[in-house]
């Protein structure tokens, strides 16, 4: 067995411990989120949209099975900073020191960012969606009888998304230091960008061009701040990379010498 065998099964033990830890946390997690997953139920159907509405189990394994939709998606909340670092401890061996540091503060960054979507989707578009909603079956003349399992399946549906889209920051500033991207590319593409960025709007929302509104506004501001965070990624990638040149340079004359 040679040393590059070697190398590729100590990093394949290393993906194993990393993806075990991972996974004991994330059980641990769902064990704990069993004992307060009935409160965030509970409280969440005591918000103003869910008390306009009539909650009804359509079979007798929807209440058991939003309990545990609930709790999966809790503790899979609590294990991803977890994941995330384990993530980052997988691969800083092959970064260099300042990097390391760089791309260990992308995990807080994260976590705040996809809190920040989470609750803007809940509190500010969720009620708006509630809303058009129930307008629409009044004009329509509808009766509407909510099944619970499907009320909370689409709120998860609908906020949950948002938590991820609000990665895009953290994305780009990624693949800029990767060198993959660069800002002229981000600006180059703006119009590109918002006219998707406009049908993930009208995907994701109502026909109602106030809620549309409401959406595109964070997803500007994400994609124009993704612009700036790229803008000052790519300058320090490239510092780092001239700082890298001018050390292999007088590394080798000192060998020269």
């Amino acid at each position: 067995m040679n040393d590059k065998e070697m190398s590729v099964y100590e990093h394949l033990g290393e993906l194993r411990k990393r993806l075990i830890i991972v996974l004991l946390f994330f059980a641990a997690a769902l064990i704990a989120s069993f004992f307060f997953v009935n409160d965030v139920i509970v409280y969440l159907q005591q918000t103003a949209e869910a008390k306009q509405l009539t909650m009804n189990a359509f079979r007798l394994t929807d209440p058991i099975k939003v309990y545990f939709q609930f709790a999966f998606v809790i503790a899979a909340v609590l294990s991803a900073p977890v994941l995330l670092y384990q993530i980052w401890a997988f691969v800083s061996p092959g970064l260099y020191e300042k990097e390391r540091r760089v791309t260990l503060s992308y995990i807080p960054a994260s976590i705040i960012l996809f809190l920040a979507g989470v609750s803007f989707a809940y509190f500010v578009l969720f009620p708006f969606v509630v809303r058009f909603m129930n307008q629409l079956a009044e004009r329509l003349g509808i009766q509407q009888m909510i099944g619970i399992n499907e009320y909370f399946q689409f709120l998860l549906q609908l906020v949950l998304p948002f938590g991820i889209v609000f990665q895009l920051p953290i994305v780009v500033l990624f693949f800029t230091r990767l060198g993959l991207i660069t800002p002229q590319l981000l600006v180059h593409i703006r119009k590109y960008a918002y006219l998707a960025l406009l049908i993930l709007a009208a995907a994701i929302t109502p026909p109602d061009v106030l809620s549309q509104v409401i959406v595109m506004i964070p997803l500007t501001l994400l994609y124009e701040g993704s612009i700036w965070i790229a803008k000052i990624g790519y300058r320090k990638a490239q510092l780092a990379a001239e700082q890298e040149s001018v050390d292999s340079r007088y590394g080798q004359q000192r060998e020269d010498g």
